[in-house]
């Protein structure tokens, strides 16, 4: 029998029985080996011994960043340090990195999820997979490589940037499977058809990781390399880091390991359950984890669950693409607004790019204003300017209900990148 990373279960009932005792172990856990976790818990009545169903899971306190970042540099450590063999860290761009523990368990457990995400992208052995991503303190790096190798499937550790090698190892190695952001997809799919080696490269799949994909992007990407998979795969440095869920060849949703940790989604203001199928913000429990457990920990992430079984079979649930975080949100005129939902409006738009940026000024009458600068298509000529102008700013008006001034660029005008592209810029006091 051929090896499987997939859970060895077959019924809801089954996972849900897996929840429970992982969800009972890890309270246990957390609440005899973290003085914080013993001392919130305590505070809210909760003991490991309340835990009796997964319903109980609504008792128990949240957990947050500011729980991170004030235990710096071990927060809600939770075992002794000597089973310590490893720490990464998020990027710290609000404040100190977020340090994260590993025991020898929680390595080998993301090794051994993170070669599920290749099985569920249906990679076999024979595949080359080109990593393309951070090394170092970051979690991207290790994490792609070891799943890989796990896995059994060639890894290729090139690390970010550097075109020039990327370029010689896709046609050199004959590398199949390409593990970067979304953000360097573009990148180095605008460098292939622009050095016309697309008949030297043997490209089939790509994985990305680390940001939003727009459907725009991702169309461009995929026509100039002929693709055929995209995959997005979740992650923070909190919940172990990349490969936490990956979306399957249907490509109705990311399947996320429930067997990991339970997924829960609340409407940020009243931290209820929102109702299957609406947006909400993400909130993980771990079931396995050791250095760092993590109880109803809130990851600012938006999305949804999306209901019902995938066509591939797999019992493991699905959520849907990241939206956007719930502190990313922009106000503008009394008016939230997250930038997926941008993404989403000019994705929809033919004859324009994926790359744009939305600018917000406060000006001299006081008022705010939004400015989106938006790529023209590469085919598309510049005497179209007003008519795409126009047709972006009805929909914009129209979807997310705000004006704004929109100015047509030209194609490959707006800055790329090997990491993630910043696409707000927000010069309001």
């Amino acid at each position: 029998m051929t090896k499987t990373f997939m859970p060895q279960m077959e019924t809801l009932d089954e996972l849900r029985d897996l929840q429970l005792k992982g969800l009972q172990k890890t309270v246990k856990h957390a609440y005899e080996g973290s003085p914080v976790y013993r001392k919130r818990l305590d505070e809210t009545g909760i003991g490991p011994e309340s835990i009796r169903s997964l319903d109980d899971l609504e008792k128990l306190p949240f957990t947050t960043s500011k729980d991170l970042q004030e235990g710096y540099p071990f927060p809600l450590l939770s075992v002794p340090f000597e089973k310590v063999v490893r720490i990464h860290a998020s990027s710290g761009t609000t404040g100190k990195r977020k340090v994260l523990c590993y025991t020898k368990k929680d390595i080998e457990d993301w090794t051994h999820f993170f070669a599920r995400c290749y099985e569920m992208a249906e990679l076999t052995a024979e595949d080359r997979v080109q990593i393309a991503v951070g090394y170092g303190v970051w979690t991207a790096g290790a994490s792609f490589q070891l799943g890989c190798e796990e896995f059994g499937a060639m890894a290729i550790p090139a690390g970010p940037g550097n075109m020039d090698m990327q370029c010689e190892f896709l046609m050199d190695m004959k590398t199949t499977v390409m593990c970067c952001t979304a953000s360097m997809g573009l990148l180095l799919a605008e460098e292939v058809h622009h050095r016309s080696i697309n008949d030297k490269v043997h490209l089939k799949k790509m994985i990305f990781g680390s940001e939003r994909a727009s459907d725009a992007m991702r169309n461009r990407i995929g026509e100039l390399l002929e693709l055929e998979h995209m995959f997005d795969i979740p992650g923070m440095t909190e919940l172990y880091g990349p490969g936490t869920g990956l979306d399957c060849v249907y490509h109705t949703g990311i399947h996320y390991w429930a067997d990991y940790y339970i997924l829960e989604i609340l409407d940020p203001e009243t931290l209820k359950p929102v109702p299957e199928g609406e947006t909400g913000e993400m909130v993980v429990t771990t079931l396995e984890k050791e250095g760092v457990p993590l109880i109803r920990y809130r990851t600012r992430d938006l999305t949804r669950l999306i209901p019902g079984q995938c066509e591939c079979g797999s019992i493991l649930p699905r959520h849907d693409r990241i939206l956007g975080r719930s502190d990313d949100m922009i106000i503008f005129r009394a008016v939230n607004i997250y930038p997926g939902q941008i993404d989403h409006v000019l994705s929809g738009i033919e004859g324009i790019g994926s790359e744009y940026q939305v600018i917000l000024d406060r000006k001299e009458d006081g008022k705010d204003y939004m400015t989106l600068k938006v790529e023209r298509d590469q085919c598309v000529a510049q005497g179209r300017d007003a008519e795409l102008s126009g047709q972006i700013g009805k929909e914009i008006k129209k979807q997310v209900f705000v004006s704004a001034g929109v100015e047509i660029v030209e194609y490959g005008a707006l800055p790329r990148s090997e990491r993630k592209s910043k696409r707000v810029f927000d010069n309001r006091d």
